[in-house]
């Protein structure tokens, strides 16, 4: 089957105090990484919050997290990785069936507006009934909860098995107290409530990415690059 060779990658609008003090907002190399892949590969890719704004995470934007041409192109205002992403359009004008990838980039933000971000998963909805492929990265999974498969009603992880950030990063980060001042689930926890099998790998930081179908999840920045790839290589199978 032939698929619109276009891609939304979701921005969280969502942002909160966190590392000392400093923001939590968009992963930076969350986003940047599959924008590379996506675009490498000849996808059309368009950025999309549930508000239409963003706010970088600090953290993202330290040495050991963006360097080199990373940060070179992410501080390029007038290239066309931050035209589009300090530009993006109304969630609501974006109709799924002209894409055919749908990737959920994060930041621990993600956490707070994503469960409820019912235009980023209306599109979504829209991409996966159509037969596209659907991928998160980090704690982008909190996407998952409103996105749902027609035929069952439930979400589209639902009986299949997911990766995302850990809980054990979480704690070693000493951003936990943070986290559940916010009271949403981690990934882990969203993983159990929506039936999902959730696994990981052994070293918190590893390049590590789960494909079960049509979806495919990456567990952490160091992971953005291969799910983004992985995403495209299940769509092409399609």
């Amino acid at each position: 089957m032939s698929f619109p060779r276009r891609a939304v990658i979701a921005v969280t609008s969502a942002t909160a105090s966190l590392h000392d003090g400093n923001p939590t907002g968009l992963f930076i190399s969350e986003a940047l990484h599959p924008f590379q892949v996506l675009k490498e590969a000849g996808f059309e890719v368009d950025f999309v919050s549930e508000k239409g704004t963003y706010v970088p995470d600090w953290l993202s934007q330290q040495e050991a997290f963006l360097n080199g041409a990373d940060k070179k192109q992410w501080e390029d205002i007038n290239g066309e990785f931050r035209k589009k992403l300090d530009n993006m359009p109304n969630v609501h004008s974006i109709n799924g069936k002209d894409y055919g990838l749908f990737f959920a980039s994060a930041g621990h933000a993600a956490l707070i507006d994503y469960p409820h971000a019912g235009g980023l998963q209306s599109i979504a909805t829209e991409i996966w009934t159509q037969g596209g492929v659907i991928a998160a990265v980090c704690h982008g999974a909190a996407i998952f909860p409103g996105i749902s498969d027609p035929t069952t009603g439930k979400s589209v992880v639902s009986g299949r098995t997911i990766t995302g950030f850990t809980t054990q990063a979480e704690d070693d980060m000493h951003v936990m107290d943070a986290l559940r001042s916010w009271k949403e689930p981690l990934i882990d926890e969203w993983a159990t409530k929506l039936g999902a099998k959730y696994v990981r790998s052994d070293g918190v930081w590893d390049d590590f990415h789960v494909t079960d179908g049509r979806i495919v999840t990456g567990m952490n920045p160091q992971s953005a690059k291969s799910t983004a790839e992985e995403a495209v290589r299940v769509l092409e199978s399609q």
